[in-house]
């Protein structure tokens, strides 16, 4: 079999949960991402909306798993060698679909081929085959350097395993315990990131403020008391994001603490930015990367009624894009929230 060498590696990666449009609850993932020849794999992968099989929330034993299946000390799980990558970011089933590939030994060396979306036993390779995909060759060494790097000598979890994976996000929400912390922080648990609610964090522990990645102000929380857990977070060295909520939204409530949570390097982000010129009447969107956005705008209306409504959703190429906006949708208070399945971006409408 021929191939030429391409570099392996292991990088931690998002799926963003939210609450949507619509009222669903989409699952906040933590996983880490396949870094081919430099690149995640799954940026590759424009429009797919899933998380490889090293993922949170499965457990440190069948995480252990998932890492032995893939060194191939284990059969494979479909027909044919086949090995899942990505699968639904909801479930384990392979009925939702899933991106597999044939993973196989070629001498010391470790050959991924055959990429596919596969929803049954086996794949229809002409009809659902990833053609321009692979055949990606890797030196076993490094292969099996990399997975092993989350093992222990003997074979459990280890130690090197990036946070986010073994304890799980967690938000801070400050303030006064009004019905709007109440209901955030009952969203962000159903979407898998853990929530408490607290007046004041000045005089708490450094270890427990640094399980926190994201820190959320009500607005009705002072800034001498902002300044106050700001400086206490940054004694701990945390690097807990602080934000203070924009509106008593909580699915805007929710893309805020997302974007908070987002610890993906720079030059690894699709989503690069989200702003609004002309009053309004424009998004300006930053695409690194072709992947699918979605803009959602929010809004309070007559006696603060929280509004919602889809503006736009659409496969992107990378650069700067100009997307019109329904005034309509923008009148009074109005945030726009942009989304991919793996960031979201806020930001206020400026008129």
């Amino acid at each position: 079999m021929t191939s030429e060498y391409v570099t392996f590696g292991l990088a931690p990666a998002m799926r963003a949960g939210g609450v949507l449009a619509d009222g669903a609850y989409q699952t906040h993932r933590d996983f880490l991402d396949f870094v081919v020849d430099g690149s995640p794999l799954l940026a590759r992968l424009a429009d797919l909306d899933a998380v490889s099989p090293l993922a949170a929330g499965i457990g440190p034993a069948a995480l252990a798993e998932q890492v032995r299946t893939l060194l191939l000390e284990t059969e494979a799980p479909l027909e044919g060698s086949r090995f899942v990558l990505y699968g639904c970011p909801e479930c384990e089933g392979l009925e939702c679909g899933a991106v597999t590939a044939v993973i196989e030994r070629d001498g010391p060396d470790v050959v991924w081929r055959d990429f596919a979306w596969q929803t049954g036993e086996t794949p229809d390779d002409e009809r659902d085959g990833y053609h321009d995909l692979g055949p990606y060759r890797f030196h076993g060494e490094q292969y099996r350097t990399a997975l092993k790097g989350l093992l222990t000598a003997d074979g459990a979890l280890g130690a090197e395993l990036p946070s986010e994976l073994s304890n799980g996000p967690r938000a801070l929400l400050i303030g006064p315990r009004a019905a709007v912390l109440a209901k955030l922080a009952a969203a962000l648990r159903r979407i898998g990131v853990g929530a408490e609610i607290t007046l004041d964090a000045a005089g708490a522990h450094a270890d427990e403020l640094r399980k926190y990645g994201a820190v959320v102000f009500g607005r009705t929380v002072g800034q001498d008391d902002r300044d106050a857990v700001r400086d206490a977070f940054a004694a701990a060295r945390s690097d807990a994001v602080c934000v203070t909520a924009l509106a008593p939204i909580v699915p805007l409530l929710v893309a805020q603490v997302e974007q908070a949570l987002d610890r993906t390097p720079h030059d690894r982000r699709r989503l690069l930015g989200l702003t609004t010129v002309a009053g309004g009447a424009e998004a300006v969107v930053e695409v690194a990367a072709t992947c699918r956005v979605a803009l959602v705008a929010h809004r309070l209306g007559r006696l603060s009624r929280p509004h919602t409504r889809e503006l736009f959703d659409a496969v992107l190429e990378p650069g700067t894009h100009h997307v019109p906006l329904d005034p309509r949708a923008l009148r009074g208070r109005s945030y726009l929230v942009a989304r991919t399945s793996e960031a979201v971006r806020v930001a206020s409408v400026e008129r």
